[in-house]
């Protein structure tokens, strides 16, 4: 016996903990059930340690790239309080329920959307919800959302490491998270933060996406470093993650972002990520 007091542990309240008197508990999974009729093979995350390094548009290129592959994709829009999704794949038209669940909107080119925008009477109106309901939201979008025969969902995360990612990550079933950054240090030093939390959650990193890498010049072919020199080999090396590719600063994508029509870009420069099957 660990205690040494009596051989019945019923009642102890050092059970819970996994005394030496009985096997020691198994951590309490979390893990979401999808809606009944909802199909999906794989669930990938898109994070970031902060904002403003185009976190949602890798989202929005990576969901493209694979229903031009020929698999069947959604995108669930987990940044509650700043949704972009909707604008950029030009979708007006609302989100419905019935009795049965919730369905998503269809973007021009078949993609599969749900976004708080999409429930919202105005696309301007605020979201003032504090960080559990902003959970409890998110996992709503998968749970209560028929997701129907979906290859790949991809999951545009909020930045940061807060209420929300933490509900996608102990709730929604990832296959994976892919990381996007940009060059500066600050940005290589919050990239640091977004690992960390993957190795503690147990979730593989699939890569690193460094947007905002450089930009070429039209006039003279050059490529120009508008942030500086990058730093993310620096983390690659230590943590042993996977470059999937250097996005240049393009404002063709901002103007079709713009216009909601980014499924209408020509290459993706995503082509080649692999993504688990």
């Amino acid at each position: 016996m660990g205690c040494g007091s009596s051989s019945d542990c019923g009642g102890c309240p050092s059970q819970s903990s996994g005394c030496g008197g009985g096997a020691p508990q198994q951590p309490q999974d979390l893990t979401a059930p999808l809606h009944e009729l909802s199909s999906v093979k794989h669930v990938i995350g898109v994070v970031s340690g902060k904002g403003g390094v185009g976190k949602s548009s890798v989202t929005s290129l990576m969901a493209i790239t694979m229903a031009r592959k020929g698999y069947k994709v959604g995108i669930l829009d987990a940044d509650i309080t700043g949704p972009s999704i909707p604008k950029m794949f030009g979708i007006k038209e609302k989100a419905y329920a019935d009795e049965i669940g919730m369905y998503p909107v269809k973007s021009k080119g078949g993609i599969d959307v749900m976004s708080v925008n999409l429930l919202l009477e105005n696309d301007t109106d605020p979201v003032l919800w504090r960080g559990p309901i902003l959970g409890n939201v998110v996992k709503q979008f998968y749970t209560d959302v028929i997701w129907k025969d979906i290859d790949y969902l991809f999951v545009d995360m909020p930045p940061g490491t807060g209420d929300v990612a933490i509900t996608v990550y102990q709730s929604l079933k990832l296959d994976g998270i892919i990381i996007v950054t940009s060059p500066q240090d600050l940005v290589s030093m919050i990239v640091e933060k977004a690992v960390k939390m993957a190795d503690l959650m147990q979730v593989p990193i699939i890569g690193v996406v460094e947007n905002y890498s450089y930009f070429h010049c039209p006039d003279n072919g050059k490529d120009y470093q508008i942030f500086g020199e990058s730093h993310i080999e620096e983390i690659l090396q230590k943590y042993g993650l996977l470059l999937l590719n250097r996005l240049p600063i393009d404002p063709t994508i901002a103007n079709l972002c713009d216009q909601g029509d980014i499924e209408s870009i020509e290459k993706t420069n995503l082509e080649n990520v692999s993504l688990p099957e």
